[in-house]
């Protein structure tokens, strides 16, 4: 057996990545996107993410993100082909004169394709991020996921919402407790009990502030997603804690906003790596897992489909 660490300060994670090279990134990438017509896409985001991945590190050592232009190019053509297909039925229906059926049919639609994106995206994303070597791995099953989507919907559905927060934390749940790092389980831990409460506090603070506790909110949020998830190996393991504040968050979002509005949208890539250094920066890693001695179990999947439909979606659902 592994002895235990001797000290929790071994590990630490940090985002390293600056402004200034993550913006040569951006102008590279919006200038081909434009001249290509929108076709460099794929490939600026495979950039976009290689450099974001990079710049994050466990212990000294970055991470990698392995994914192409041209995987996510073959998952590009295929999610338009689908968004064409839903458009297409939406506007022949619209031509015969019954545009409800055909609004129908393009909702059901939309959202039977929501959890093959999500199931997608995960596991396409988690098979190309690596950490020296070491790739991560993502084991649910669709037709699991689907089946539980669509019930964690309709109950959402006849409480008017209530459930939502339910949906929403066994969502995550779902998702994270499948993903593997070698020999290393994620496991999260969250209630959806106490994340309604968590939002009804948020929403009426928030309400009667006049937004200020808005930070608050966010603060609380951010602590529950990550003081909830856990790292596991047989007995071993690693828990994340989370040491934002409030005021850390109004003082990022204020300085952000200026750097925006100063620069007239061009500091975008530092607001960015301003943000990402703010989060990692806050967390906390303890446990007794040795990370010198993880081997890899997860193979490759290079089937970017539901990352491109999740993308034009705007989802995000990759932690």
């Amino acid at each position: 057996m592994n002895e235990p660490l001797s000290s929790p300060k071994n590990y630490k994670i940090d985002f390293h990545g600056n402004g200034s090279d993550f913006f040569g990134v951006i102008i590279v990438n919006w200038l081909l996107t434009i001249v290509t017509l929108g076709f460099y896409y794929p490939w600026a985001k495979a950039k976009r993410l290689q450099f974001l991945y990079g710049g994050t590190s466990l212990n000294g050592d970055s991470f990698s993100f392995h994914g192409t232009g041209k995987e996510m190019f073959k998952g590009f053509l295929k999610a338009i082909l689908i968004f064409i297909t839903l458009y297409g039925m939406l506007l022949l229906f619209i031509y015969l004169k019954i545009p409800f059926v055909g609004l129908l049919l393009f909702y059901l639609g939309f959202i039977a394709i929501l959890p093959l994106a999500i199931h997608g995206s995960y596991r396409y994303r988690m098979s190309r991020t690596s950490w020296r070597g070491i790739r991560f791995g993502y084991r649910g099953d669709r037709n699991e996921l689907t089946k539980n989507f669509f019930k964690w919907i309709f109950f959402t559905i006849i409480s008017i919402g209530l459930y939502g927060s339910w949906m929403s934390i066994n969502l995550r749940k779902y998702l994270l407790n499948n993903v593997r790092f070698g020999e290393i389980e994620l496991n999260y831990e969250g209630d959806g009990g106490d994340y309604f409460m968590l939002n009804l506090k948020g929403y009426f603070l928030t309400v009667f502030t006049l937004g200020i506790y808005a930070f608050w909110w966010q603060k609380d949020l951010f602590d529950y997603y990550i003081d909830n998830l856990s790292l596991n190996k047989g007995k071993e393991e690693i828990k994340l804690n989370s040491t934002v504040t409030g005021g850390g968050f109004l003082k990022l979002a204020f300085v952000n906003i200026f750097i925006i509005i100063g620069t007239l949208g061009l500091g975008y890539a530092w607001v960015v790596t301003r943000t990402m250094k703010y989060i990692f920066n806050n967390i906390e890693l303890e446990g007794n897992i040795d990370l010198d001695s993880i081997q890899q179990t997860e193979g490759n999947y290079k089937d970017a489909t539901g990352e491109d439909i999740s993308d034009f979606l705007d989802l995000d659902f990759v932690m």
